[in-house]
């Protein structure tokens, strides 16, 4: 059987992926599929750099704002979606082009990265959500080093859902993932900017954030839904709440902002760069102004 074309236009935060993916799906006849963890999450907007309506109904867009942000939305869950997002864009005769700087999403999607398919234990759930975050890493990083890697270290829903598959069938996650077959035929294309320039447009958007109300957001967001871990463990929103709460200025909040998308922009390179499939510096020099 023929396999399907897909595109995947893939990089760190503030490559502009964006902005390529809808020139890219304009000129092709695309489009596009969101791979964000986080811009599946209705309300979380300012602070994820969510495409604008505009852009969105400049080219049509799946997988953005589809779920409200006290339900988790699994990786399994994305496949699914993203799949079915595949079949509805090439029944139209249009090409599929993902985009996104959610790794672990791409290659489950366009890899055939295979996830153990294992029912939620709530019990156990509860009881390491009483256990804090750095201690929950490091029992992570004990069990399972390789996962440990693909992990934020403040990100306490994922460590908590990977001790748990661990716990639950007594191996490493590392073991119990397989590959499978996938029809898909892959381009894949990689933004990037030298280190200092991409540094720079890093901490322009974060301004660009805070000009267009991100403090007001975040606290939009803590009356609608309260202290929920998708928001408190979201890079762009948990540096705000430390604002709220005293424990920061708004100006170290923004530094702190700036220092942690760094470093996020750091571990999605070092994801993509074990893929010798994408074609790097295929960005537009246009694009670059």
């Amino acid at each position: 059987m023929k396999k399907i074309k897909v595109v995947a236009i893939v990089g760190p935060t503030a490559s502009g992926k964006t902005s390529y993916a809808i020139e890219f799906a304009g000129q092709n006849n695309g489009e596009i599929i969101s791979a964000d963890s986080r811009l599946v999450y209705k309300g979380f907007d300012i602070g994820t750099a969510k495409p604008t309506k505009a852009e969105q109904q400049a080219i049509k867009h799946y997988l953005i704002d589809i779920i409200e942000p006290v339900y988790d939305y699994s990786v399994a869950q994305f496949v699914k979606d993203a799949e079915n997002a595949i079949q509805e864009i090439t029944s139209k005769g249009k090409l599929p082009v993902i985009t996104g700087g959610t790794g672990l999403y791409l290659k489950a999607l366009l890899e055939g990265y295979d996830f153990p398919d294992m029912k939620t234990d709530y019990r156990l759930r509860e009881e390491l959500k009483k256990i804090d975050a750095d201690k929950l890493y490091n029992e992570l990083k004990l069990l399972d080093p390789v996962s440990a890697e693909t992990i934020e270290r403040n990100d306490k829903k994922k460590i908590i859902r990977s001790l748990e598959i661990i716990k639950s069938l007594g191996k490493p996650l590392s073991e119990v993932r397989g590959v499978k077959e996938h029809p898909y035929e892959v381009e894949w294309i990689g933004l990037n900017f030298p280190r200092n320039e991409l540094y720079e447009r890093i901490n322009k958007r974060v301004d660009i954030m805070l000009e267009h109300g991100l403090v007001a957001e975040t606290q939009k967001l803590l009356n609608k839904y309260g202290r929920i871990q998708n928001l408190v463990h979201t890079i762009g929103y948990q540096e705000i709440i430390a604002y709220l709460d005293g424990i920061m200025t708004l100006e170290e909040a923004a530094d702190k902002l700036k220092q942690n998308t760094r470093n996020y922009a750091k571990r999605q390179l070092t994801w993509f760069r074990k893929n010798e499939n994408i074609k790097w510096n295929c960005y537009p020099e246009k694009l670059k102004k």
